[in-house]
């Protein structure tokens, strides 16, 4: 009995774990925009070999090699850097509310504001 519980949740780990890094059209994600050091919240559009093409939630467009695109991983009490009232200045704080492309956050300076994830960056 304890072997057959293992191996069921053994094989449940594997298809977690394996379903994790897989990227299908539609999928939320995170990809390196233009290759540079942050993180932008986008959707998977297209597949190609060896590439994806992701439409970030700013409204650009990308394509790029699958190592430098993510499963979406933001979650509330994460580090992130946000483009505050969309004015062009990037300062970081916490998510302290998620709910699709809302988001609300906790800056470290102790404004708060809720905006859309395209306006956010992670590291």
């Amino acid at each position: 009995m304890n072997s057959k519980i293992f191996v069921m949740a053994a094989g449940i780990i594997a298809s977690l774990v394996t379903s994790a890094g897989a990227q299908t059209v539609g999928d939320w994600v995170l990809g390196k925009y233009q290759g540079g050091a942050y993180w932008f919240p986008g959707v998977v559009e297209s597949i190609g070999k060896g590439t994806v093409t992701v439409r970030y939630d700013d409204g650009e467009r990308e394509t790029l090699g699958k190592k430098a695109v993510r499963p979406y991983d933001w979650m509330i009490g994460m580090k992130v850097e946000c483009n505050f009232k969309g004015a062009g200045e990037w300062y970081s704080g916490k998510i302290a509310s998620l709910a699709g492309e809302k988001i609300g956050i906790a800056y470290d300076d102790g404004d708060k504001e809720k905006t859309k994830t395209g306006r956010c960056r992670s590291k």
